[in-house]
C-alpha cells in the first residue's frame, strides 16, 4: 500500500508543482557561467542601472548604504542586508524589490521595470552576477605600462647606427663589394668559404624572376652572354630594373602586405571596381622609382599632401584596402567602425614599422612597450578617414597640350563675332534712338515643356510656375524619384535638366538638402512614338552630358549620373554651385526620328535630402548647345522693352543696354552665323580624362554601403579609448598622438603637426602621423628604413636578414647582421629612399650572384 502511495506521488508530482516560465540551462562550467553572465551584464544590465539606480546607489550618492558601483558592493548589500543570494538567486533582495514583491519599489518614484528586463536581472544573479568593470570610476587609471629609456634601447628602437664596411682580410683577394665586406667577417669566423659565381645563364634567369617575377627573354639572355663590357651584369640589372614588369612584381609584393583586395571580403565579398587604381598606383611608383618615403606618407595622407596629384589621392587606397562587412545591423554601426580603424591601425604598422601595433586594442601590448593609449593615439589619427570614390583626373600634365589649339581656335572665333559686333555698333545705337523701333524677341535654342505628368515616388508634391518649371511644396524625404511624362517634336537630339532656386529652398537651393545641395544618382530616358503610346518604350542611350556645375570631388559629376551603376554617385553642385540655378544637358546619340512621348526618370539616392526643390525640362534639336540655366534674358529683356516703349533711351541702365544689345545682335544674320560657329567649337572642347578612383579621405561623400538607408553614419566623431578593445564600454576621448618608443627624449607629436589651411576639409592628422613616421632623424624613420631593407633583402635571398619581416619587436627574430641591416638602410636614405637602388646594392654583391651548388661539409 505504502510502495502504490509513493509510486502515484512520484507519477503526479510534476503535474502538481507550480507552474513556471521555462528557464534556459546554465553552464555547467564556473567559467563559462561568469563569461555568460558578464557578456548578459554588458547587453542588458550595466544600461539599467547606469539609467535607473546609480543616482541613488553608488553615484554622487549611496542611500541606505547600498552601492551598486562594482561587484564587492553589491555583494556587501546595505543597511538592509545582503542584496542578492547566490545560493538562492530567486529569494534575493534586489529582485523582490525591483519587481515591486516589497516597498520599497525600485527604481524609486519610477514606473516597474519591463519584464523582460526583470528576466534578465533574475538570469545575471544566476549566472554569478559579474561586471565587466565597476560602473563608476573616478578617473582614468594610468597606463599600466610605462615606457622607459631601457624599452627605447632595444635594438630595432634604437638610432641607426653607421658602420663602415669592414675592410677586406686580404686587399687583393677580399670581396669589393661593400655587402660582402659585412658578410665576410661572419663567414670567416665561421670558417665558410663561400661558393663561386654563378654562369652567366642562371645569373640572368635568377635576376630576371627576382626582379620581375618573370623568366628572361631569350634575346635578352643571349644579349648578356655574349657582352662583353666590364659593366655588363649591372647593364643587365638596369634593364630589369626599367622593365614595366618590374613595378607590376614588386605590387604584387606589396599587396600581400597591404591586405589589398578588390573586394569587401565577409559573406557578400562585394566587388569594389574603382579600387584597382591602387595597384596601378604601386605599379608606377615602383616603376618611377618614387623615394619611400614619399611613398609611405601618400599611402596614409597623399589626400593632404599633395591633393592636386592623381597618384597621390590613388596611394590613399592603402587604408581602404581591407575588409569591411556590407551587411549591418544597427546595432553594428560602431563596431564596425572600430574594427575599420582596427585594420588601418594594424596595417600600418606591420606593414611600415614592423610592429603588431594591433595587439594593444584590448589591453597594453604583452610583450612590446606600446600602451594601449599609444594604439588609440594612432587610431585617433583615422577618426574621420573613410572610403570613398571620386572623380581624379589622370595626365593632367598632358591635358594642357590637348587644349592649347582647342584655346587658339575659340579665340579667332571670339575676335570675328567681336569684330562682328563693333562693326553693328552704330546701327544698334541708331535703333535705341529710333521711334520706330521693331519688337524683339530673345532667340533660344530651348523649348520649355510642360509635362504631361510630373510624378513624385515618395510623395512630394509640385506646384507648377508661370516659368515653366515646378516647385516642391513637401518636405524632403531621405531618398526619392522623380518621374516625367513629355511630348517632344522630331528631330529632338538633347534633354536639359534645370534645377532653380527658389527663397522657400534651403540656402536658396537647388537642392533641397540642409545645405542648399541636391544630387541627381541616376536618370534614364525612355522613348515611344506620339502616334503609338501602346508600344513598350525604347531606351535612348545617353552619348554625353555637360553642367553649368558640377561638383567632382567625391565623383559628383553629372557623368556619374549615367553611367551604369544607380547607386554610384551622381550630378551634384556644392563648393560653388550653392543658390544658383543650374542645369545638365543629356544628348542622345541620334536625333528623334518622330514626335515622341518621354519618360524621363531621375533618382535622388545620394545622401540624405538630395533632390531638387524646383527642375524645368526642356528639349532641343541642336545637340551641340551649351548648357545654361534659367533663360535669364527672358525676363530682363522684357522689363528694358517696357522701359524702351515708356521713356525711351534715357535712363537705360547698363544691364538693360546690354540686354537689348545681345537681343537685337540676335536678329542679324551675320551676328548669327559668326555665334553660331563660336557655340559649335564650344561643344567640341576636349575633356579631362576622369575616372572613378576609390580613396580614403576626410570631408567626402562615403562609399555606398547597405546600412546606409537605416542610417550608418561611416565614422563617428571621437575615438574612444576602449575597455578591453568593447565599443560599448567607452573611457575618455583619445588624442591623436604616435608610439612613445620611438619619440626621442625632448620631442613630443606637436613636433611633427602640419597645420590644416584655412578652409581646409580635412584635419591634416594623417599628414602630421606620416611626417613622424618618415623622419629619420628624430621620428620613426630610422625604423621604417629598416623595415623596407630587410623586405628587399628578404625578396632577393628568401629569408629577411631579420627572419621575421612584420615583427621588429621583442617577439620577433634578432637580425642575423645588424651592422649590416643598418648599414642597408643608412644608405637607403642617403640614396633618396630609393628602392632600385638598394635592389642594384644586392644583386650585384658576391653573396647573391654565388652559385647554389650543394657543399656537403
Amino acid at each position: 500500500m505504502q510502495l502504490c502511495l509513493l509510486l502515484t506521488l512520484l507519477l503526479i508530482w510534476p503535474f502538481a508543482a507550480p507552474a513556471q516560465s521555462p528557464s534556459p540551462a546554465l553552464p555547467a562550467d564556473h567559467a563559462a557561467r561568469m563569461k555568460a553572465g558578464t557578456a548578459l551584464f554588458t547587453a542588458s544590465i550595466r544600461p539599467v542601472l547606469q539609467a535607473q539606480c546609480l543616482d541613488c546607489h553608488g553615484g554622487e550618492k549611496t542611500r541606505a548604504g547600498f552601492s551598486l558601483a562594482s561587484r564587492e558592493a553589491l555583494l556587501t548589500g546595505g543597511d538592509s542586508g545582503p542584496a542578492i543570494s547566490l545560493s538562492s538567486p530567486p529569494d534575493s533582495l534586489l529582485l523582490a524589490l525591483i519587481r515591486h514583491d516589497e516597498e520599497p519599489f525600485m527604481p524609486a518614484k519610477k514606473p516597474r521595470l519591463p519584464e523582460e528586463t526583470l528576466t534578465a536581472f533574475r538570469r545575471w544573479i544566476e549566472l554569478g552576477a559579474p561586471y565587466d568593470r565597476p560602473l563608476v570610476e573616478t578617473s582614468l587609471p594610468p597606463a599600466e605600462l610605462t615606457v622607459t629609456a631601457s624599452d627605447r634601447d632595444f635594438w630595432s628602437f634604437r638610432p641607426l647606427a653607421f658602420t663602415p664596411p669592414p675592410p677586406p682580410a686580404n686587399s687583393t683577394t677580399g670581396p669589393r663589394r661593400d655587402i660582402d665586406r659585412f658578410l665576410s667577417s661572419a663567414q670567416t669566423a665561421a670558417g665558410v668559404t663561400p661558393n663561386p659565381e654563378a654562369d652567366r645563364r642562371t645569373l640572368a634567369r635568377r635576376a630576371a624572376l627576382s626582379l620581375t617575377g618573370l623568366p628572361p627573354t631569350p634575346e635578352a639572355v643571349d644579349a648578356f652572354l655574349t657582352d662583353p663590357r666590364p659593366d655588363a651584369w649591372t647593364r643587365f640589372i638596369d634593364s630589369l630594373l626599367a622593365s614595366p614588369a618590374f613595378g607590376e612584381h614588386q605590387a604584387r609584393l606589396w599587396m600581400d602586405v597591404a591586405r589589398f583586395a578588390e573586394s569587401s571580403g565577409f559573406e557578400h565579398d562585394s566587388d569594389r571596381p574603382s579600387a584597382y587604381h591602387y595597384r596601378d598606383f604601386l605599379i608606377q611608383a615602383f616603376n618611377s622609382d618614387l623615394p619611400w618615403d614619399r611613398f609611405t606618407a601618400w599611402q596614409l595622407a597623399g589626400d593632404e599632401l599633395a591633393p592636386d596629384q592623381p597618384l597621390a589621392l590613388q596611394a590613399t587606397g592603402f587604408l581602404a584596402a581591407g575588409v569591411f562587412p556590407t551587411q549591418l545591423t544597427e546595432a553594428e554601426f560602431e563596431s564596425a567602425r572600430y574594427d575599420e580603424l582596427d585594420d588601418m591601425v594594424g596595417t600600418t604598422g606591420v606593414a611600415f614599422l614592423g610592429l603588431s601595433i594591433g595587439c594593444a586594442r584590448c589591453h597594453d601590448h604583452k610583450y612590446d612597450p606600446i600602451p594601449a593609449r599609444d594604439y588609440y593615439a594612432l587610431a585617433a589619427t583615422f577618426t574621420a578617414a573613410i572610403r570613398s570614390e571620386t572623380q581624379l583626373e589622370f595626365y593632367p600634365e598632358s591635358y594642357p597640350a590637348k587644349l592649347a589649339p582647342w584655346t587658339s581656335r575659340e579665340r579667332e572665333f571670339t575676335s570675328a563675332l567681336s569684330a562682328h559686333e563693333a562693326s553693328l555698333a552704330p546701327a544698334f545705337t541708331a535703333w535705341l534712338q529710333s521711334p520706330a523701333r521693331t519688337s524683339l524677341v530673345l532667340p533660344s535654342p530651348w523649348h520649355i515643356l510642360k509635362p504631361v505628368s510630373l510624378t513624385a515616388k515618395e510623395g512630394t508634391n509640385f506646384i507648377p510656375q508661370p516659368d515653366g518649371s515646378h516647385l516642391a511644396t513637401t518636405p524632403a524625404p531621405a531618398h526619392e524619384e522623380y518621374t516625367a511624362e513629355i511630348e517632344v517634336a522630331a528631330g529632338t537630339s538633347a534633354l536639359r535638366l534645370e534645377t532653380l532656386t527658389h527663397p522657400s529652398l534651403p540656402h536658396q537651393g537647388p537642392g533641397r538638402a540642409p545645405n542648399g545641395n541636391f544630387a541627381l544618382s541616376d536618370l534614364t530616358v525612355s522613348a515611344r512614338p506620339a502616334q503609338d503610346l501602346k508600344s513598350p518604350p525604347r531606351r535612348l542611350p545617353i552619348a554625353s552630358v555637360r553642367a553649368t556645375h558640377q561638383q567632382n570631388g567625391g565623383g559628383l559629376s553629372a557623368a556619374s549620373a549615367i553611367d551604369a551603376d544607380p547607386q554610384s554617385s551622381g550630378w551634384a553642385v556644392d563648393l560653388g554651385g550653392i543658390g544658383r540655378d543650374q542645369a545638365a544637358v543629356f544628348a542622345w546619340e541620334t536625333p528623334l526620328p518622330t514626335d515622341s512621348r518621354l519618360t524621363v526618370r531621375m533618382r535622388f539616392h545620394v545622401n540624405q535630402q538630395h533632390s531638387p526643390g524646383r527642375i524645368r525640362l526642356s528639349s532641343t534639336q541642336s545637340a551641340s548647345t551649351a548648357p545654361s540655366a534659367g533663360d535669364g534674358l527672358a525676363e530682363p529683356l522684357a522689363s528694358a522693352l517696357l522701359h524702351l516703349k515708356q521713356n525711351g533711351p534715357k535712363n537705360l541702365s547698363p544691364t538693360q543696354i546690354e540686354v537689348l544689345r545681345r537681343a537685337w545682335f540676335a536678329t542679324d544674320p551675320g551676328w548669327k552665323a559668326r555665334n553660331a560657329a563660336l557655340e559649335t567649337h564650344r561643344s567640341t572642347r576636349p575633356q579631362p580624362d576622369l575616372r572613378p578612383v576609390m580613396i580614403c579621405s576626410e570631408g567626402v561623400p562615403p562609399l555606398k554601403h547597405h546600412a546606409d538607408g537605416r542610417g550608418y553614419p561611416h565614422f563617428y566623431p571621437q575615438v574612444h579609448l576602449l575597455e578591453r578593445g568593447n565599443p560599448k564600454q567607452k573611457k575618455e576621448i583619445a588624442s591623436p598622438g604616435f608610439l612613445q618608443v620611438l619619440l626621442r627624449e625632448g620631442t613630443s607629436p606637436a613636433d611633427w603637426r602640419v597645420p590644416a589651411p584655412t578652409g581646409s576639409r580635412t584635419s591634416h592628422r594623417r599628414a602630421t602621423l606620416a611626417r613622424w613616421l618618415t623622419d629619420p632623424e628624430r621620428g620613426a624613420g630610422h625604423l621604417l628604413a629598416r623595415v623596407a631593407a630587410n623586405r628587399i633583402w628578404q625578396q632577393h635571398f628568401g629569408r629577411g636578414l631579420v627572419a621575421t619581416p612584420n615583427d621588429f619587436g621583442f617577439q620577433g627574430a634578432r637580425p642575423s647582421h645588424p651592422d649590416l641591416l643598418d648599414w642597408l638602410a643608412t644608405e637607403f636614405i642617403a640614396h633618396g629612399w630609393s628602392t632600385k637602388h638598394l635592389h642594384r646594392l644586392i644583386l650585384e654583391s658576391s653573396a647573391w650572384c654565388q652559385s647554389s651548388a650543394h657543399d656537403a661539409a
